[in-house]
């Protein structure tokens, strides 16, 4: 009798151990987390310039560091070129130049700049959460904060991006295309889930 009792004990005593163990196991969020970003992302999708350009715009066909970039665009069928004279040294010199300017495919293309009109981008691709390193929820309540530090790939790229005449005038199209990359950010948690706060650009 008193070796069943024992048994019995230990039984209720590894259930309780077991029972323990599982209210203790940390709930696994990668998956909302990555699409949370994901989401954000869908709103803010990389650009092939760090900051908005003015188009149209002309440039001396002799300056291949200008001309370069824009002819590719134009190869792209991003941009039209039309040859122009610009006048310089009060008007005595004409100089032979190409002015360029958004194409139907171009416009289609463009993000336009909301707060200077007639600056805008070519945007390509969007950020794609790979893996989740680390993450440090501050509560489980809404309004609670996390940290998450994460990999990510670009997504969803545009074919004019992938073109090779393209990424060898913007060189840094074919390195960001092919790297992983690391982040961080920090969401916030809604009734809707966790979220990035719009406010922010991790």
């Amino acid at each position: 009798m008193m070796n069943f009792a024992l048994r019995t004990g230990t039984v209720a005593v590894a259930a309780l151990a077991l029972v323990a163990t599982g209210c203790n196991k940390k709930k696994d969020d990668t998956g909302n987390l990555k699409t949370a970003i994901n989401s954000y992302y869908d709103q803010f999708p990389e650009c092939l310039y760090k900051q908005p350009i003015q188009m149209p715009q002309q440039h001396d066909k002799d300056d291949a560091d200008k001309v370069q970039p824009f002819d590719a665009l134009v190869d792209q069928g991003l941009l039209t070129r039309t040859p122009v004279e610009k006048s310089k040294l009060l008007g005595l010199v004409k100089k032979e130049a190409n002015s360029y300017d958004l194409s139907d495919k171009g416009r289609s293309n463009w993000t336009p700049d909301t707060t200077q009109p007639g600056y805008g981008n070519f945007c390509f691709a969007h950020r794609k959460v790979k893996d989740i390193v680390s993450n440090t929820p501050a509560g489980t309540n809404v309004g609670a904060t996390t940290t998450v530090n994460y990999t990510y790939t670009l997504g969803d790229v545009k074919d004019w991006a992938q073109a090779q005449e393209t990424q060898n005038a913007f060189p840094q199209l074919s390195s960001a295309l092919a790297a992983t990359n690391s982040a961080q950010t920090t969401l916030v948690l809604t009734n809707d889930g966790w979220k990035v706060p719009t406010r922010t650009r991790p």
